[in-house]
C-alpha cells in the first residue's frame, strides 16, 4: 500500500494548532538520502519548511558518517529550515535536541511512552525506535540553514536492539497510530513544536524539557576507567558526567563534559 500525500495533508491540518513552519511536502518512492535530496531542493530555491519523505533510502546517513539502513516500511523524512535569528554554529545540537524532544512529546501525548537517548535517538522499551541527523549550512559562524533528517521504525525489520512501532502497538490494548501518514504528521508536528520552543522560548526551557525525557539521567558511565554519573547535557550538546559522587578524594574536576560521538551509551536488550 502506497504513501498517500492527501492523507498526510489531512492529518497535518487536523493536528496543527498553529503554523510555525509552512510545510511544503515532497514525496519520493526511493532516494539516496532524504537529507541530500532536500539540500538539492534548497539549492534550487525551495522555501524554509520544505519536507522530503521517501518510501526507502539507498544511502541513508546516520551520525558520524554511519550508514542508516532504510528498508521499506520505515519513516524517512527531512525538513529544511532557514534561520533569521542567530544560532551559533557551535550550538547545532540544539536543533537535534529540539527535534528529539518535540517528536517524543508528540508521541507521548498519544500514549506512546517514548524517551530520548543522548544525543539523538528515540527509544521505546529501552530499544531504538528512531534517530535524528541534523546537517547545517554556516555563514560567519552562524547557522543560516539546517536540514533535519528523521528515521523511525514503523513496520520495517529491526536489529535486536531496535523496535518498530507497529509491533509495539500489537502488544498494547490500544493502537494510537493507525498508518504511516499519521505517524509522519506526528513527526512533523513534533519538529515544528521543538523548533518553535528553541526559537521562541530559548535553550534553557528546551534543555529542561529534553532532560525530562532523557533516559540516560543517573546512568553510570566510565571515562578513562573512572566511573561517573550522567547528570545532564550542556547547551552545546555535551554530556555532563559527575565524577564526585564516587571519587571524593584526589579529584580536581568533579564534573566533566563528553562530546557526542566520543562514547557510546549502548542499549539495554529487552525481552519485550
Amino acid at each position: 500500500m502506497g504513501f498517500n500525500l492527501q492523507n498526510l495533508e489531512a492529518a497535518l491540518k487536523a493536528g496543527r494548532k498553529y503554523t510555525y513552519l509552512p510545510f511544503s511536502l515532497h514525496f519520493f518512492e526511493s532516494v539516496s538520502s532524504t537529507n541530500q535530496t532536500l539540500w538539492n531542493l534548497l539549492k534550487q530555491g525551495a522555501i524554509s519548511g520544505t519536507v522530503v519523505t521517501a518510501t526507502e533510502q539507498s544511502a541513508g546517513r546516520g551520525q558520524w558518517g554511519r550508514q542508516w539502513i532504510s528498508p521499506v516500511g520505515g519513516l524517512y523524512l527531512s525538513v529544511g529550515i532557514s534561520f533569521d535569528h542567530k544560532i551559533d554554529a557551535t550550538d547545532s545540537y540544539q536543533l537535534t535536541f529540539a527535534t528529539a524532544w518535540g517528536i517524543a512529546s508528540q508521541l507521548r501525548q498519544r500514549g506512546v511512552d517514548v524517551g530520548i537517548k543522548w544525543p539523538n535517538d528515540l527509544v521505546l522499551n529501552g530499544r531504538k525506535l528512531g534517530g535524528i541527523l541534523t546537517e547545517t549550512k554556516v555563514n560567519k559562524g552562524q547557522i543560516t540553514q539546517a536540514v533535519i533528517g528523521v528515521g523511525i521504525n514503523w513496520t520495517n525489520s529491526v536489529p535486536e536492539t531496535g523496535i518498530n512501532l507497529e509491533s509495539w502497538q500489537t502488544s498494547q490494548d490500544f493502537r494510537p497510530i493507525t498508518c504511516l501518514e499519521m505517524l509522519t504528521s506526528i513527526v512533523l508536528l513534533g519538529i515544528e513544536s521543538g523548533i518553535e520552543c528553541l526559537c521562541q522560548e530559548g535553550v534553557k526551557v528546551l534543555l529542561s524539557r529534553y532532560l525530562d525525557l532523557l533516559t540516560n539521567m543517573g546512568d553510570r558511565v566510565y571515562v578513562n576507567n573512572i566511573s561517573g554519573t550522567v547528570v545532564g547535557v550542556t547547551p552545546q550538546g555535551n554530556l555532563r558526567v559527575d565524577l564526585g559522587r564516587d571519587h571524593t578524594k584526589e579529584l580536581i574536576t568533579p564534573e566533566i563534559y563528553i562530546e557526542p560521538g566520543t562514547i557510546s551509551l549502548g542499549y539495554h536488550k529487552s525481552s519485550v
